[in-house]
């Protein structure tokens, strides 16, 4: 991880606490951390989940991937470095957004597993979900929405997750989703479930 080069920096405490931002909310502030192949449906289910929550009155944000590489990490490639550095950020940025009292769901392949437990060392026990949406590779080419895999089986894209660059399983998550088997609707309702049952929905 990135090595802290500023000085002379403290924390500034607010004077309107997470507490009291949940209560107003209604809510409790969350980083639901989608993991997964290319193609496996993170972000597909991220949205769902978030549009169910949208229609609850809860306030939600989804961080992913892609999206987040056209601006605050869109100097980051593939190799095994900028990987790290783009999920620490997203880390960084997820853990404020939960400090906000948002419920926020990143959708991120994150192939490394010390990367995810960076992200989940952020914050409190209980407010980092890990989501494993598990794919196998022949439903992630068959999905697969930009030919991502076609062209790295031909050899032209380097460091593919999954093809020529590794993917580490989460060991122990929150949550498996078996996208070979289960809906997108399916999927989305297991992880509101969760959020009703650990009382995260409430303020």
């Amino acid at each position: 991880m990135t090595v802290t080069k500023a000085t002379n920096v403290v924390w500034h405490e607010h004077k309107v606490s997470r507490q009291e931002r949940e209560s107003l909310l209604g809510q409790k502030g969350v980083l639901i951390w989608f993991t997964g192949l290319s193609a496996s449906g993170k972000s597909t289910v991220a949205n769902e989940v978030a549009s169910r929550l949208h229609k609850q009155g809860k306030l939600t944000y989804i961080l992913d991937g892609d999206n987040i590489r056209h601006g605050l990490n869109k100097d980051l490639g593939f190799s095994p470095a900028d990987r790290e550095e783009n999920i620490r950020r997203i880390s960084e940025v997820g853990k404020l957004f939960a400090d906000s009292g948002v419920v926020t769901l990143t959708a991120f392949i994150s192939p490394y597993r010390k990367d995810r437990d960076f992200g989940r060392s952020l914050l409190e026990s209980g407010r980092f979900i890990e989501v494993f949406v598990k794919a196998s590779i022949d439903t992630c080419k068959d999905r697969d929405p930009k030919g991502l895999y076609a062209k790295a089986l031909r050899g032209e894209i380097a460091e593919f997750t999954g093809v020529t660059a590794p993917y580490e399983e989460p060991l122990q998550p929150e949550i498996v989703l078996d996208a070979d088997v289960l809906t997108v609707e399916e999927e989305a309702e297991m992880i509101v479930s969760y959020l009703n049952e650990k009382g995260l929905l409430q303020g």
